[in-house]
């Protein structure tokens, strides 16, 4: 690869072997370094390549204002991450979570931390990204000797649940967050009972919840199941668990004014059937 714009010491802009513009990251890749010159292979550390859900200039503005430890921290952090979760992440991260780490470590150093309002909900309906997020301060502390505060570990939860449902912003991942909260609280009080939130029926059910929130957030719908036999068996057979059911869909209508399908109707019993059986 060549050359195409020098970013800064450890940013060059260039094209790959796809012809994909990439941006390519290293320590000192682009020192003395012109338009046309051959990029050092051996000092690559990163390549960024640009899609439709990174904006070229913004991801140029971010790479060539961030120190090079943070980028490289971060780096570490996705990478961890899909590890961890065993699946793609929607490339936006490298752009959102990097900023995020930066500005985090900015507020840190001048004193200016800010509470997580959502830290004991995110533990709870987000617990493996959580789980992630504090090892991502264990990270941080390592290869920066800063230890920020758990806080931190929710905020970065966020981000990477941003990208495994691939939202627009991360404001929506916090707003999801407190749907399934209002949500779990209508079946606490419908059944005027504490749910075991160490079940697998449990964490069954919150993985619904999220992707249940994230389709009325998009306007995907499951699709219509023509066995309708099936769908009068359930409610007949589990009249108190659709009973609930009609308690969520009251607060989505309220909450969205979009009524739900009947199959998301009988998902959301088979689950509350689940989580309240003892």
């Amino acid at each position: 690869m060549k050359v195409n714009k020098v970013i800064n010491n450890n940013i060059v802009q260039s094209i790959n072997e796809s012809d994909a513009e990439v941006l390519v990251m290293g320590k000192g890749i682009g020192f003395k370094k012109s338009v046309g010159d051959l990029i050092d292979q051996e000092k690559v550390e990163k390549v960024y390549t640009i899609t439709s859900h990174l904006s070229t200039n913004k991801l140029e503005q971010l790479l060539a204002n961030i120190k090079l430890e943070h980028l490289q921290v971060a780096n570490e952090i996705i990478s961890y991450a899909k590890v961890s979760l065993g699946k793609k992440l929607s490339e936006n991260i490298f752009l959102t979570l990097t900023d995020h780490i930066d500005y985090a470590i900015e507020r840190f150093n001048t004193d200016l931390p800010i509470k997580n309002a959502l830290l004991w909900e995110i533990k709870r309906f987000y617990n493996h990204e959580f789980l992630i997020g504090k090892e991502a301060l264990t990270i941080i502390q390592r290869k920066l000797g800063i230890q920020l505060p758990e806080d931190e570990a929710g905020f970065i939860a966020l981000h990477i649940v941003n990208a495994e449902l691939d939202m627009a912003k991360v404001s929506q991942v916090s707003e999801m967050t407190q749907i399934i909260q209002r949500i779990m609280n209508i079946i606490k009080y419908h059944y005027k009972v504490d749910i075991d939130e160490y079940s697998l029926n449990y964490e069954r059910f919150i993985t619904h919840l999220k992707f249940f929130v994230h389709r009325l957030y998009s306007g995907v719908e499951l699709e219509a199941d023509k066995d309708t036999g099936f769908l009068f068996m359930l409610k007949e057979r589990y009249a108190k668990e659709y009973g609930c059911a009609l308690k969520i869909r009251d607060y989505i209508i309220k909450e969205f004014g979009r009524d739900l399908k009947e199959d998301e109707m009988i998902y959301l019993t088979i689950h509350i059937r689940r989580i309240t059986s003892k």
